[in-house]
């Protein structure tokens, strides 16, 4: 290598340190502010704001290169981990499940009409990618407030978690078999093979229980090792991997990778591991793509044409919310436990990130379609969570409601 590459290298790795430093420092400032200023917003809002005011289209402090796309993919990768992590059976099967599946299927039918109608008339020219993107759920950026709030153990918790688990999974797959740029049916088989790959991963953890293996990862916790810890890493990298040689999407090997952990990590939330790999997600990786997204975000476009935006959004409520509010009508009778339910599960961002990634990226989509459905997405985020939280019941509902859930 010359001495001008060396110089240029150089200067790459200095702006990617200053960027990165201007991210944690982004990472690190929200929750304060969000705690000091007892702000009724979601942390990601301000993520996702504070990577566009200082990323490219503004101040310009967070250049996003290669190895800070890497970074965000990490991010990404960590969030349907995350998100695969608190799947719990109880949510996706019975009724949790079944009236999950017909509200995603409803979504799915809305979206595709929708699509197909913005399409005719000439405002997008990405079917797929928008109706997929249409059907999705937070899950993921949803669960830490869920769970602050106590709600993960109500009715409307487990209800919401089969809604989310669909409304994560359903699109995953689909975006790795209708996104992929093989045919559907080798795209099909990729997935089939995939399947059976992450099952080998599934069944590693059960050949190696013993009680030496045993010791050695609660010796671990407490030491340089971290056994445990690098075991479950080499669980996602590997099924990152496999989904990656298949010719997939890596979100979906995330995010099954966090069902096959969830399988043989303790169910206990404040269990060594759970807290060590949810700071591991949540204090450094899942902050670092939020604010890595906002700085990716093509602000003039949505400035440009800030209706595509607000047509985003009310479809987002249209065809992810609506059908759930008539849907579970049974299921929760309570018309504003309902309706709080409803805009969850309408709550959406990390798949549409993903969805516009893929498809602006191949040229599909047109990076002005992409800015403003992401930018619906956020705001779907900032807004939704917020009127939910106004629908609240009184103290004494939550109780009675938890007491319900638990007999």
């Amino acid at each position: 290598m010359n001495l001008g590459a060396i110089l240029a290298s150089d200067t790459q790795m200095t702006r990617d340190i200053y960027s990165l430093c201007t991210i944690a420092a982004i990472a690190a400032a929200v929750p304060l502010l969000v705690g000091l200023l007892r702000l009724p917003v979601a942390e990601v809002v301000l993520l996702l704001g504070a990577g566009i005011v200082f990323g490219p289209s503004l101040l310009g402090w967070i250049q996003v290169s290669d190895s800070i796309s890497l970074l965000s993919n990490i991010g990404l990768a960590f969030l349907f981990f995350a998100a695969g992590l608190e799947i719990e059976s109880r949510a996706v099967r019975g009724e949790s499940g079944r009236l999950a599946l017909i509200g995603w299927l409803a979504a799915v039918v809305l979206a595709a009409s929708c699509a197909f109608i913005l399409e005719r008339r000439g405002i997008i020219h990405d079917f797929l990618g928008v109706t997929i993107a249409l059907t999705s759920t937070a899950l993921g950026t949803l669960l830490p407030v869920l769970r602050d709030k106590g709600l993960l153990r109500t009715k409307l918790g487990t209800y919401f978690l089969g809604a989310g688990a669909f409304g994560e999974f359903g699109p995953v797959l689909a975006v790795s078999i209708l996104l992929s740029t093989k045919s559907p049916f080798f795209a099909i088989i990729s997935v089939l093979v995939f399947t059976g790959v992450a099952l080998l991963f599934a069944e590693i953890p059960e050949k190696l229980r013993s009680r030496r293996i045993g010791e050695l990862l609660e010796r671990g916790h407490h030491s340089s090792a971290q056994t445990a810890v690098r075991l479950t890493v080499l669980l996602l990298v590997g099924l990152l991997a496999s989904a990656e040689f298949f010719g997939l999407d890596l979100v979906l090997g995330a995010f099954v990778a966090g069902i096959i952990a969830r399988h043989f990590l303790p169910k206990d939330e404040d269990s060594t591991i759970m807290s060590k790999l949810t700071g591991l997600a949540f204090g450094i990786f899942i902050p670092l793509f939020f604010v890595i997204s906002g700085a990716n975000l093509d602000v003039n476009s949505i400035l440009a044409n800030p209706l595509l935006l607000l047509l985003f959004f009310a479809l987002i409520l249209f065809v992810r919310g609506v059908p759930q509010f008539f849907i579970y009508r049974k299921a929760l009778p309570n018309t504003r436990e309902r309706a709080r339910f409803s805009l969850y599960v309408a709550t959406a961002l990390p798949i549409i990130v993903a969805v516009t990634n893929i498809e602006v990226g191949d040229g599909v989509m047109l990076p002005s379609v992409g800015a403003a459905l992401v930018g619906a997405g956020a705001l779907s985020v900032l807004v939704f969570p917020f009127v939910a939280q106004l629908l609240e019941p009184r103290k004494n509902d939550q109780e009675e409601a938890r007491v319900e859930a638990t007999a």
